[in-house]
């Protein structure tokens, strides 16, 4: 069953609307901007800082006048699943009853796929039988179906990067060729590995150099987002202050998912006024839910992984990794062992690599409860 309210003002899955979504509006405008022109988007930035929502709302925005498609890709392994995906995404885009949605039902129907349904949701899934090569041609059907409607088309493949997992090494060129034939159809290629992103948007050598204009997705600035933290307790009838408000994004990091999170627990656990003691008692507890988990992640990294792990969570930022203060300071033993970890930490999705205002590159560990789960640790 679809869920059309959420159960806190802070929802931390789903898009539940524009009431429930925090700014971005120059970047919604940049993407509608260019949809009208025509022009396919890469849109990077770090996890869970946003970009699935952003996706979200502005197909809400202009739902009207486009196809609107969305699909996620980072269970795929292959062509096949790959085209598994997409097609059950379009099947998805538009209600079976509608013109256009029985149009698509009955082309889809054509390729002779197998249809299930969801025990949960209800919601149909395509898989198809098919060879590599059939997939590929099953994919140039799926996007020439599109590309015929009268309606213009927004489709959206998030981790668009797992295409390079596949075993298909030809996946790249063979998609951009096809790509570049659509003229119905605006994409959003989106990621959360930025440097596999720029790796494909960006290197001459590659097919999709220069394809799409580049839009990086940065974290919400901390005054808008406190606005948006006040705004909402506010209009619940609880009383929170604008140092408490602030305090919250601070420990967050101001990452999205993680602001979410932790005020939809507050809001959940207060009663008329939100104080300091309550978000922190809150967090805590939060802290110790995924601390057996946090202890677990010991035993998939090495001694020196562990080690550098726990320097870059304590420091929050870490600039200079390979620094003799900073190597030194956290017994880390070389620049070269620091790189070689450095690199595991990154491929395994702990750290991740962010510039500042001022372009200078810096590491942090992406999953804010862990890092202050160090802190309170060690």
């Amino acid at each position: 069953m679809k869920i059309e309210k959420p159960f806190t003002p802070f929802p931390s899955v789903g898009y539940f609307g524009p009431e429930y979504f925090c700014d971005r509006e120059k970047e919604t405008e940049t993407l509608v901007g260019n949809i009208k022109g025509g022009q396919s988007t890469t849109l990077v930035s770090i996890r869970r800082i946003g970009k699935t929502g952003l996706i979200k709302h502005l197909q809400h925005r202009i739902r009207k006048d486009f196809i609107c498609i969305y699909v996620d890709i980072l269970p795929t392994e292959n062509s096949i699943d790959f085209l598994n995906a997409l097609a059950t995404a379009i099947l998805n885009s538009v209600p079976e009853k509608t013109n256009i949605g029985a149009k698509i039902w009955k082309f889809i129907q054509t390729l002779r796929p197998v249809i299930s349904y969801d025990s949960l949701s209800g919601s149909p899934n395509v898989s198809f039988n098919v060879q590599p090569k059939e997939s590929e041609r099953h994919i140039e059907n799926l996007l020439a179906f599109l590309e015929q409607q009268e309606k213009p088309v927004v489709f959206a493949i998030d981790e668009f990067q797992q295409i390079l997992e596949y075993p298909e090494k030809n996946m790249e060129a063979w998609l951009r060729t096809i790509v570049q034939q659509l003229k119905n159809i605006v994409f959003i290629f989106s990621g959360s590995q930025p440097h596999l992103m720029h790796e494909m948007f960006a290197n001459p050598s590659k097919p999709f150099f220069r394809s799409t204009v580049f839009l990086q997705l940065e974290k919400i600035e901390a005054s808008v987002y406190q606005k948006f933290i006040l705004q909402k307790f506010t209009d619940a009838k609880k009383e929170i202050s604008e140092k408490v408000a602030l305090e919250i994004l601070t420990w967050t990091n101001v990452h999205t998912y993680f602001v979410q999170l932790l005020c939809n627990r507050v809001f959940v656990n207060s009663e008329e006024k939100v104080t300091t003691e309550i978000w922190q008692n809150v967090a805590q507890k939060m802290l110790e839910e995924q601390q057996a988990l946090f202890l677990g992640y010991r035993n998939i990294l090495t001694g020196e992984q562990w080690k550098l792990l726990k320097a870059i969570a304590k420091e929050g930022q870490t600039y200079l990794l390979t620094s003799k203060n900073f190597v030194q300071k956290y017994t880390l033993g070389s620049p070269a062992t620091v790189l070689r970890s450095l690199k595991s930490l990154q491929k395994k999705s702990f750290i991740y690599k962010q510039f500042d205002e001022k372009g200078n590159a810096y590491y942090s560990v992406y999953d804010v409860l862990f890092q202050r789960w160090i802190q309170n640790q060690y």
